[in-house]
């Protein structure tokens, strides 16, 4: 299986191919970035699809982060991923963020649970909570640091994300510490491909994954029509 993959829901602009007959990406880049995922993004791709030598037409899917993240950031690559998808006939497919942050510890098989946490400002975070076998222990939300530091009661976990630091400074004292704290800006292109490969585009869909409302407010009353101003 051939699958194209993209990442711009954090702090990088990402995409690889992965060919999981061959075990790994056979091309893929990735930019450190907070803005700017618009205008980086299809060169990127294109790019990458040079470098893997193969034609979009040969993909088997497009797989995508779908957030939580950066609200702006993840709309460019949903729609990236969506017109690719359409434009050579093929599937796509969403993975959250957290799940891709989760991975690959998981996979390392691990007794340690896995506690997944982005940045959400406000004294919040996206978090979720993992076995070291992958069953779920607290389901995606957003919540208080104090909220996601209670995942201390299922042992020390290992922190991975772009907010594990941020809990790892604030783990109580009480309880044992964090057994590894992996602190990474974006999730790692290589286990977005194989989530990607993972999944079914039936019961794993490429829509924004929203914990919570844009901070971005609508303004209360309706802008003045520019056609009804009045005449100078």
């Amino acid at each position: 299986m051939l699958i194209l993959a993209i990442d711009t829901a954090m702090d990088a602009c990402a995409a690889g191919v992965l060919d999981t007959d061959a075990g790994k990406l056979i091309a893929h880049q990735s930019q450190a970035m907070k803005r700017g995922h618009a205008e980086a993004l299809m060169p990127l791709i294109a790019r990458v699809m040079t470098e893997s030598g193969i034609a979009f037409a040969t993909l088997d899917r497009i797989a995508v982060t779908t957030g939580p993240g950066s609200f702006t950031g993840l709309r460019v690559g949903l729609s990236a991923a969506r017109g690719i998808a359409l434009a050579a006939g093929k599937p796509v497919v969403g993975l959250t963020t957290l799940t891709a942050y989760a991975a690959p510890v998981v996979s390392q098989n691990g007794e340690q649970p896995v506690l997944s946490a982005i940045d959400a400002r406000h004294d919040q975070v996206y978090f979720q909570v993992v076995s070291g076998d992958g069953s779920s222990l607290i389901l995606p939300r957003v919540g208080s640091i104090d909220e996601a530091l209670d995942a201390a009661r299922f042992g020390a976990p290992h922190l991975v994300g772009n907010a594990a630091q941020i809990l790892a400074d604030r783990w109580p004292a009480d309880v044992p510490p964090p057994f590894k704290v992996d602190s990474q800006p974006a999730p790692d292109i290589t286990w977005v491909a194989w989530l990607g490969a993972a999944v079914s585009p039936d019961t794993a869909p490429a829509r924004p994954f929203y914990l919570r409302a844009p901070d971005a407010k609508l303004p209360k009353a309706p802008l003045p029509n520019a056609s009804h101003s009045p005449a100078p």
